[in-house]
């Protein structure tokens, strides 16, 4: 029987299956942290880039505000940042010199651990950003090895890459990242072993999803494989196309004569607050999910086969959705077997609906494939169909894009954007519209306290102001009470 760790990543993974990365802001997430500190998590997957640039566009607020916020509210408990590849927020190929100062920016306002996670499994370019995170002050880096299914993908493969990560002396831990909720109990059955075997003393956590309810099931195994430690979101943050539930896992774990030291009520009220927070909010709660064979196939997250479904309605091309199903399996293997996850989900299934709607296959071909197909995004895992190769090669606009100039060098981009500038400001105005970084509100302004208990309250409050025909209101509750009367001379007393 084995000593099992959590990572919760609500804030972060759950936050974004369910709620497209825009149901948490600050006041969020510091509302929580103190239950957060009790419980006793490996760790707290706490943000990425995306989630730092959606913060700016969306929420008007500041990342790095945040982060150290949350440090200073969770000191015990290490905050983690995911990096997927070489970049930061931009999808863009960033310069060594721009990601080495991104991690040292993150360190100094308070991440300490680093999970990377290259699309590609290219170990070259994690071991170059573990290398990175080590140096910039990183206490602790998780390197993933990224699930898929395909030819190419085997036991083999994930052995091969585990082996050249554990040489590695920035390289603490391992992960097998399972985005699609893809990997099966008779799968893991072989290839957890099989890595374990490899890595030595080094950690191997599981980090998967319920999409079509594989997840929890391959949980409940992954120990006597030699998995340590699971990664699982909370309360309505949880289940559907999220992460395996945090109590359900704890409880199912012990039945099974697992170890598991947490604070149980703290665990108890982290999932409370999520379910509470998604009840007032109107956000999706996850719900556990039934196997879907056909998803097998096409490997689409949850969230990204609806957006195909509407904008095939929209088109009244519905009728067409299988055929645009199957071709994806077809593109992904033209382009060489790339996992579907951001960005390529997006690229593989534009592509597909493109050759399903056209004239004929990639008689239109996206910039962001040409880009793929020149490696922008990294490195494919094998070599693209010659003959899609040669039509990307044909196209004029290829040629433009071929010559798009990299990253400029790190003291060149500093002296274009503002040498005044802080690190912190710097590198958000690199990588985003300066309108969308002008917008954030000041330092210390952003809200740092939520209860979801009030939203109904607020909510009830807007809908009675906003009438004329009422002189006189008056709202309690537990803990709370409200009296407001209009003067006559039409002032609202309280």
């Amino acid at each position: 029987m084995a000593n099992i760790q959590l990572v919760e990543t609500s804030l972060r993974d759950g936050n974004q299956s369910l709620w497209a990365a825009l149901g948490v802001d600050t006041a969020k997430t510091l509302s929580i942290a103190p239950a957060m500190e009790r419980v006793g998590f490996k760790a707290i997957d706490f943000t990425t880039s995306t989630h730092m640039g959606v913060a700016v566009r969306y929420k008007q607020e500041n990342p790095w505000e945040r982060i150290r916020l949350m440090a200073e509210a969770m000191p015990k408990t290490p905050l983690q940042f995911l990096s997927t590849g070489f970049r930061f927020i931009s999808w863009e190929t960033a310069s060594p010199e721009f990601m080495a100062l991104a991690f040292r920016t993150l360190v100094k306002n308070g991440i300490r651990r680093f999970a990377l996670a290259d699309p590609m499994n290219d170990t070259d370019s994690n071991v170059a950003c573990a290398r990175m995170a080590k140096a910039a002050g990183g206490e602790y880096v998780v390197v993933a090895l990224v699930f898929t299914i395909s030819p190419i993908h085997d036991d083999a493969h994930y052995v091969h890459c585990a082996h050249k990560l554990v040489a590695s002396r920035d390289v603490d831990a391992l992960y097998i990242k399972d985005p699609g909720g893809l990997l099966t109990p008779l799968r893991a059955r072989t290839l957890i072993p099989a890595i374990v075997e490899v890595i030595g003393d080094k950690p191997l956590e599981l980090h998967s999803h319920c999409t079509i309810g594989l997840g929890e099931l391959v949980y409940m195994d992954a120990p006597q494989w030699g998995v340590s430690a699971v990664q699982c979101a909370s309360g309505a943050a949880s289940d559907g196309i999220s992460n395996p539930p945090s109590e359900r896992v704890v409880s199912n774990l012990r039945a099974l004569g697992h170890q598991v030291d947490i604070d149980d009520e703290a665990l108890a009220e982290v999932s409370r607050y999520f379910t509470r927070l998604a009840e007032a909010e109107g956000f999706p709660a996850g719900q556990p999910q039934a196997f879907d064979a056909g998803y097998l196939r096409h490997q689409l997250p949850g969230g990204m086969i609806g957006t195909m479904r509407r904008h095939l309605a929209e088109s009244r091309l519905s009728h067409l959705e299988r055929a645009v199903i199957d071709e994806i399996g077809r593109v992904r293997e033209e382009l060489g077997w790339p996992i579907v996850m951001t960005p390529f989900s997006q690229i593989v299934l534009t592509q597909a609906v493109m050759n399903v709607t056209g004239k004929e296959r990639y008689a239109v071909i996206p910039d962001e494939v040409i880009r793929y197909a020149f490696g922008k995004f990294g490195r494919p895992n094998i070599p693209i169909a010659s003959e899609v190769m040669d039509r990307i090669d044909s196209l004029p606009r290829a040629a433009e894009l071929r010559k798009e100039p990299g990253m400029p060098p790190l003291s060149e981009l500093r002296q274009r954007i503002g040498p005044e500038l802080s690190d912190e400001e710097f590198l958000l105005r690199a990588t985003m519209p300066a309108n969308q970084v002008d917008a954030m509100k000041p330092l210390g302004v952003a809200p740092r306290i939520y209860d979801p208990e009030m939203i109904p309250v607020k909510n009830l409050i807007r809908q009675l102001a906003a009438r004329r025909d009422i002189a006189y209101l008056s709202v309690t509750k537990p803990g709370f009470s409200l009296e407001l009367s209009t003067s006559a001379a039409g002032d609202v007393e309280a």
